[in-house]
């Protein structure tokens, strides 16, 4: 009994263990027999390292341990971007941004896959060369302006040598040209001093049209004026020959003028006060009067000027004057000091000789006095009484 249990213990394990093991098989069969692809990629089976097939989008079958299978190849469009320094025709140093988008297409999926190791690295040398080559031949100015052209000369360069490796080209974009910060500076002061010029020459244009048209406005303006003046003119004229006409029908010939000479005289001067401005001169009408004025207006300079001669002549003799009495006093002044100092050394001399002769001083005020007199004399002051005791 226990022999038979045994048995049937190690049948269950035994079939356990094929069970897994058929699994395994299973499960590694199916892996290396059946594999997927995705949609928009290609896979390449190759047997023994040899192309086979290549797998499409879907469920796909291989022989296990025999054919294997590559990295999935992408169909979907794919961007590489490019940046390019290059110098310009001018010798402007640029930056240039290229983005190429190219696609392996279905039918050329084994050239794309085996015929180049790196296909990107090939297209960067194509982009160099082709936008190198443009940019020498343009100007900075020109190759902004030639940046879609640029663009197509690389598109066409590229699709003629990639597509022999597999890859077509969908577009190309220059997607900008920048110079150095310093040159993009004063590319943008160019441009705004002229559109500072274009400015002023639409203002210029604009104000000349407004002075032309006020000027044509002045004309007409002052065209109408003179015609206005000329018919009131020619209205005063008739009016002023009816009242002569009529004058003379009265028997007032002879002071017909004077009388119309009056009344118009009187009708200025009331045109003039009803202005009320202060800055009115009223002038004679007559020649005489005019004379008249023109030599008060000339006696009244001359008198002025003579006014102001002799004012200043009068100043002038007075500083000079002045200039007589200080020299005078200071002269004074000095004759009285030596006069002074004089009468000191005669007292001095005579003390000394009456005390050698054992003799009395004598004093001699005469001196001092007549040099004080004189000086005063000099300064204009009056003399002084002599003292009495």
């Amino acid at each position: 009994m226990e022999a038979v249990l045994g048995l049937g213990v190690g049948a269950i394990v035994l079939i356990v263990i094929l069970i897994i093991v058929g699994v395994m098989l299973f499960s590694g069969l199916r892996t290396s027999i059946f594999f997927t692809v995705k949609t928009q990629e290609n896979v390449i089976v190759e047997r023994f390292g040899k192309f086979k097939k290549v797998a499409r989008p879907g469920l796909n079958t291989k022989t296990p341990f025999i054919e294997t299978t590559t990295k999935p190849i992408s169909l979907r469009v794919q961007q590489l971007g490019v940046e390019i320094e290059s110098k310009t025709k001018d010798n402007v140093f640029v930056n240039v941004p290229v983005a190429v988008q190219y696609v392996v297409g279905e039918d050329s999926v084994v050239e794309a896959y085996y015929r180049l190791q790196n296909p990107e690295e090939q297209i960067r040398s194509y982009v160099f060369d082709t936008v190198r080559s443009a940019l020498s031949a343009l100007t900075l100015d020109s190759a902004f302006e030639s940046k879609d052209d640029i663009a197509h000369n690389v598109e066409q360069r590229l699709s003629q040598s990639m597509a022999a490796y597999g890859f077509r080209i969908v577009n190309t974009l220059v997607t900008d040209i920048s110079p150095d910060t310093r040159v993009r500076d004063s590319m943008n002061s160019i441009n705004a001093a002229q559109r500072d010029r274009v400015a002023a020459q639409s203002l210029a244009e604009a104000d000349k049209i407004k002075r032309v048209t006020q000027a044509e406005a002045d004309a007409e303006a002052m065209r109408l004026h003179g015609e206005g003046v000329a018919a009131q003119r020619r209205a005063i004229a008739d009016g002023i020959a009816e009242q002569y006409e009529r004058l003379r029908e009265v028997g007032i010939a002879d002071s017909a003028e004077q009388l119309l000479m009056m009344t118009q005289y009187f009708d200025t001067m009331q045109e003039v006060a009803r202005g009320g401005r202060s800055n009115v001169l009223f002038m004679p009408s007559n020649p005489g009067g005019m004379g008249d004025m023109t030599d008060e207006i000339r006696n009244a300079l001359f008198s002025a000027q003579a006014n102001d001669r002799g004012m200043e002549g009068a100043a002038q003799d007075d500083r000079h004057q002045a200039d007589l009495d200080d020299r005078r006093a200071r002269r004074a002044a000095q004759v009285e000091e030596q006069a002074q100092q004089r009468a000191q050394q005669q007292a001095s001399r005579r003390q000394d000789t009456a005390l050698d002769t054992g003799g009395a001083m004598p004093h001699d005020g005469n001196l001092a006095g007549r040099a004080q007199q004189w000086a005063q004399k000099q300064r204009g002051i009056p003399p002084q009484p002599p003292h009495q005791p």
